[in-house]
C-alpha cells in the first residue's frame, strides 16, 4: 500500500499547477512565494530519491529523507491511543474518527517529509470521510494573527480518457461573520484539459458524476473554526522566516544529505575499483572464430569478471597480471559516519539512529543525553499532531451537525503517546502505585496514566472495581468496605 503511495507522489511531481496558474484561476492570493514553493518540490524529490545531485553526480541515494520521515513518525504515533467518548455523538464521531487512524502513518511520514498534511472532512452516504492531503496539493491563501491558516484552495484531478479533470476547492473562514452569520464559505470549480499541469477550460461539475452532487458554493453559519486541519512539523522555517507554511522534518540537512549520497557513492566505487581481477594476454585466452571468419579472444563467461583480456604484447613469462589493490574503505565509511551523526544533529534525532550506533553513547548520562534530544522533537510533533487531530474532530463535529448525522452530544477527545523513548515506563508505573498506596496520588489519575484514560472513564472504572469489590464482600460475608 504504501509503494503505491509512493509512485503516486512520483507521479505527480513537476505536474503540480504553479501558483500564477492557480492565483489566475480562482482571482485569489497564494500566501506562499516562489522560493517557498521550490523548498516544497525539492523536499517531495529527496523523499521519492529523485533529489537533482543523484543525477548530476552519478549515485545512488541513501534513502536519507524517507529514513528521516519514517523514524519521527514512528517515535510519534507508537503506541498512540486517542478515542471520542461522551455521547451517542461521540460514539458517531469516535467511528469515523478511528479510520482516520488506520491510514495516518504513512500520510504523517509524507507529512513530516514535504512540511505539512491537511486533514479535510467531507461528507458522502451519512458517513463522514477524511481526505488526507500532502501539503504540496494544499495552496494556503490566508493566516490569522496567530499564523493559522483560515483559508486555502485543494486540488484533485480525475482522468477519463485522453481527458484530464481538476476541481479546485476553496474554503474561507471568517474571524468576523458576513451577512446572517454566515462565516464560511466553500467554492467548488472545475477545469477540463488534455494536459495534468494546465487548468484548461471551464466546465460544469454536474459533467463529471464524480463531482455531480457537489455544490458550487455553500455558505456556512456559526463556525468557530476552519472546515480543515493542518498539521506541520515543529521545525522553524528557516527559508522564509516570516511564513506560517511548515517545512520538512530534514530541511536543515539538505547539504548534509547530498554530501552523505556523495560519500555513499565514493564508497560503493571504492570497492568496484577494488575488485581483484587478473589482466591476461590474449595469447592466453581460448581463440574463437566467428562467422566472418575473424579470429577473437574469450573469456569463460563465468571468469569474465575476474579476467580482464587485453593485447600487451609481452612475453611469455608476462602472460598474467594480477589487480588486487588495497581497499581504503576505513576512513570514507568514518567519513559517511561523521556526516550521519551531523544529520542526526541537525534534525533531533538520537545519535546512533542512522550512524554507526557503537560509536556512540559511551555511558548512560551520555545515552539519555542523546535520547533527550529526540524526545524533545518527537514531544512537540505529538503536541502539534493532537492540536491538528482536535481541530478534525471539530471539523467532523460541525459536518455532523450540519448534516444531521448524529443526535447532538458533547463529546471528549482522549490522547495517551507513549513516552518510553526516554522515560522507563515500568519503574514510572510501580513508582506511581506506591504513591498511590501511600496516598501521594489518586487511584483515578494513577487509572487515566495507566490506561490512557479520560477523568470520566477513569472514575467509572474506579466505580466498577468498588462496585465489584462490595459485591465479593457480601458473597463471602465480609463487612461492605466504606
Amino acid at each position: 500500500m504504501f509503494q503505491i503511495i509512493l509512485n503516486f507522489i512520483k507521479g505527480v511531481i513537476g505536474k503540480m499547477f504553479s501558483k500564477g496558474t492557480i492565483q489566475d484561476a480562482l482571482n485569489i492570493e497564494i500566501a506562499i512565494s516562489s522560493d517557498m514553493a521550490k523548498a516544497i518540490t525539492l523536499f517531495e524529490k529527496i523523499y521519492v530519491n529523485e533529489a537533482p545531485w543523484l543525477k548530476e553526480d552519478e549515485v545512488e541515494s541513501l534513502e536519507l529523507g524517507s529514513s528521516i520521515a519514517n523514524e519521527f513518525t514512528r517515535l510519534t504515533t507508537l503506541e498512540m491511543k486517542s478515542d471520542i467518548t461522551g455521547s451517542t455523538r461521540a460514539d458517531f464521531l469516535n467511528k469515523q474518527y478511528q479510520k482516520v487512524k488506520d491510514k495516518l502513518n504513512e500520510n504523517l511520514e509524507i507529512g513530516n517529509a514535504v512540511g505539512g498534511l491537511v486533514f479535510k472532512p467531507y461528507v458522502k452516504d451519512g458517513q463522514i470521510y477524511v481526505d488526507l492531503v500532502k501539503g504540496s496539493c494544499f495552496y494556503p491563501t490566508e493566516f490569522n494573527s496567530s499564523g493559522d491558516i483560515i483559508a486555502g484552495i485543494f486540488t484533485s484531478q480525475i482522468t477519463k480518457g485522453n481527458d484530464i479533470y481538476t476541481r479546485l476547492e476553496y474554503h474561507k473562514f471568517y474571524e468576523n461573520p458576513l451577512e446572517n452569520d454566515i462565516n464560511y464559505i466553500i467554492k467548488n470549480v472545475a477545469y477540463k484539459s488534455n494536459n495534468n499541469s494546465i487548468l484548461g477550460t471551464k466546465v460544469d461539475l454536474i459533467q463529471i458524476s464524480e463531482w455531480a452532487n457537489i455544490q458550487e458554493e455553500t455558505a456556512i453559519q456559526y463556525v468557530e473554526k476552519p472546515l480543515f486541519s493542518y498539521y506541520k512539523p515543529p521545525v522553524a522555517n528557516n527559508i522564509e522566516p516570516e511564513s506560517p507554511v511548515g517545512v520538512s522534518v530534514y530541511a536543515r540537512a539538505i547539504n548534509l544529505i547530498k554530501e552523505a549520497d556523495r560519500q555513499w557513492g565514493r564508497i560503493v566505487w571504492e570497492y568496484e575499483a577494488s575488485e581483484k581481477a587478473v589482466y591476461v594476454d590474449e595469447l592466453a585466452t581460448k581463440p574463437s572464430q566467428s562467422k566472418d571468419k575473424k579470429q577473437s579472444f574469450t573469456v569463460n563467461k563465468l571468469k569474465g569478471r575476474l579476467y580482464k583480456t587485453l593485447n600487451t604484447g609481452a612475453e611469455k613469462s608476462d602472460f598474467f597480471k594480477d589487480y588486487s589493490p588495497e581497499i581504503r574503505d576505513e576512513a570514507l565509511w568514518r567519513g559517511l559516519n561523521k556526516t550521519l551523526q551531523r544529520i542526526e544533529f541537525n534534525v533531533g534525532l538520537a545519535y546512533g539512529t542512522l550512524s554507526e550506533p557503537n560509536t556512540v553513547d559511551k555511558t548512560a548520562t551520555e545515552i539519555k543525553s542523546s535520547k533527550q534530544r529526540s524526545y524533545a522533537t518527537v514531544s512537540k510533533m505529538q503536541e502539534n499532531l493532537q492540536k491538528a487531530l482536535e481541530n478534525l474532530i471539530y471539523a467532523m463535529d460541525a459536518l455532523t451537525t450540519l448534516y444531521n448525522l448524529a443526535p447532538q452530544g458533547n463529546y471528549e477527545v482522549s490522547f495517551n503517546w507513549d513516552d518510553s523513548l526516554i522515560v522507563d515506563t515500568e519503574r514510572e508505573q510501580m513508582l506511581q502505585m506506591q504513591e498511590v498506596n501511600v496516598g501521594l496520588r489518586s487511584k483515578i489519575k494513577y487509572i487515566m496514566f495507566r490506561y490512557g484514560l479520560t477523568e470520566e472513564q477513569a472514575k467509572q472504572e474506579l466505580e466498577l472495581i468498588n462496585q465489584e469489590k462490595q459485591t465479593n464482600a457480601e458473597i463471602f460475608g465480609f463487612p461492605k468496605e466504606e
